[in-house]
Protein backbone atom coordinates (compact mmCIF):
# COMPACT_ATOMS: atom_id res chain seq x y z
CA UNK A 1 0.00 0.00 0.00
CA UNK A 2 1.36 3.19 -0.99
CA UNK A 3 1.37 6.47 1.30
CA UNK A 4 0.22 9.68 -0.34
CA UNK A 5 1.65 12.77 1.63
CA UNK A 6 0.68 16.21 0.35
CA UNK A 7 2.78 19.11 0.54
CA UNK A 8 1.37 22.54 1.24
CA UNK A 9 3.04 25.82 1.04
CA UNK A 10 2.14 29.52 2.11
CA UNK A 11 2.30 32.60 3.34
CA UNK A 12 1.85 33.70 7.57
CA UNK A 13 0.05 37.03 7.31
CA UNK A 14 -0.34 39.06 10.53
CA UNK A 15 -1.58 42.69 11.09
CA UNK A 16 1.53 44.34 10.33
CA UNK A 17 2.15 42.41 6.94
CA UNK A 18 1.77 45.25 4.08
CA UNK A 19 2.48 44.34 0.40
CA UNK A 20 2.69 46.58 -2.76
CA UNK A 21 0.06 46.61 -6.11
CA UNK A 22 2.32 44.10 -7.97
CA UNK A 23 2.44 42.46 -4.89
CA UNK A 24 -0.95 41.88 -3.98
CA UNK A 25 -1.51 40.83 -7.97
CA UNK A 26 0.66 38.34 -7.71
CA UNK A 27 -0.32 36.83 -4.48
CA UNK A 28 -4.28 36.86 -5.99
CA UNK A 29 -3.28 35.84 -9.63
CA UNK A 30 -5.14 39.09 -11.11
CA UNK A 31 -3.95 41.98 -13.21
CA UNK A 32 -3.51 44.92 -11.59
CA UNK A 33 -6.44 46.57 -13.01
CA UNK A 34 -8.66 44.31 -11.30
CA UNK A 35 -7.05 45.77 -8.56
CA UNK A 36 -7.68 48.98 -8.94
CA UNK A 37 -11.21 48.66 -9.93
CA UNK A 38 -12.13 46.96 -6.78
CA UNK A 39 -10.16 50.61 -5.26
CA UNK A 40 -12.76 52.14 -7.23
CA UNK A 41 -15.62 50.12 -6.04
CA UNK A 42 -14.62 50.38 -2.22
CA UNK A 43 -13.78 47.16 -1.95
CA UNK A 44 -10.51 47.63 -0.81
CA UNK A 45 -8.26 50.95 0.68
CA UNK A 46 -4.46 50.87 0.18
CA UNK A 47 -3.30 52.24 3.61
CA UNK A 48 -0.54 54.41 1.82
CA UNK A 49 0.98 56.03 -1.35
CA UNK A 50 -1.22 58.20 -3.92
CA UNK A 51 0.02 56.09 -6.87
CA UNK A 52 -0.19 52.70 -8.25
CA UNK A 53 3.30 52.51 -7.57
CA UNK A 54 3.08 53.75 -4.10
CA UNK A 55 0.08 51.98 -2.62
CA UNK A 56 0.61 49.63 0.31
CA UNK A 57 -1.76 47.37 1.19
CA UNK A 58 -2.68 45.49 4.45
CA UNK A 59 -3.07 41.34 5.02
CA UNK A 60 -7.09 42.64 5.40
CA UNK A 61 -6.82 43.74 1.60
CA UNK A 62 -5.47 40.44 0.72
CA UNK A 63 -8.07 38.33 2.15
CA UNK A 64 -10.98 40.74 0.82
CA UNK A 65 -9.56 40.73 -2.49
CA UNK A 66 -9.17 36.74 -2.14
CA UNK A 67 -12.91 36.35 -1.20
CA UNK A 68 -14.28 38.93 -3.68
CA UNK A 69 -12.51 37.11 -6.40
CA UNK A 70 -14.65 34.23 -5.16
CA UNK A 71 -17.47 35.63 -5.20
CA UNK A 72 -17.26 36.39 -8.48
CA UNK A 73 -16.10 32.73 -9.40
CA UNK A 74 -18.23 30.63 -7.31
CA UNK A 75 -21.52 33.04 -7.54
CA UNK A 76 -21.04 35.55 -10.12
CA UNK A 77 -21.70 38.59 -7.90
CA UNK A 78 -20.07 41.63 -9.21
CA UNK A 79 -17.62 44.55 -7.77
CA UNK A 80 -20.31 46.39 -6.42
CA UNK A 81 -21.77 43.23 -4.79
CA UNK A 82 -18.79 41.78 -3.45
CA UNK A 83 -18.25 45.31 -1.75
CA UNK A 84 -21.77 45.20 0.09
CA UNK A 85 -21.37 41.32 0.84
CA UNK A 86 -17.59 41.72 2.63
CA UNK A 87 -18.90 44.49 4.25
CA UNK A 88 -21.88 42.64 5.38
CA UNK A 89 -19.70 39.52 6.31
CA UNK A 90 -17.23 41.82 8.64
CA UNK A 91 -20.28 43.30 10.70
CA UNK A 92 -21.57 39.53 10.85
CA UNK A 93 -18.09 38.67 12.32
CA UNK A 94 -17.95 41.82 14.50
CA UNK A 95 -21.34 41.00 16.17
CA UNK A 96 -19.86 37.23 16.35
CA UNK A 97 -17.11 38.34 18.07
CA UNK A 98 -18.87 41.27 20.54
CA UNK A 99 -21.26 37.99 21.55
CA UNK A 100 -18.66 36.38 22.98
Amino acid sequence: MTEKITFLCGTVLDEDTSCSLAELCRICGVHAEMILDMIDEGLIMPMRGRSPLEYRFTATDIRRVQVALRLQRDLRINLPGCALVLDLLEELEELRRLRR
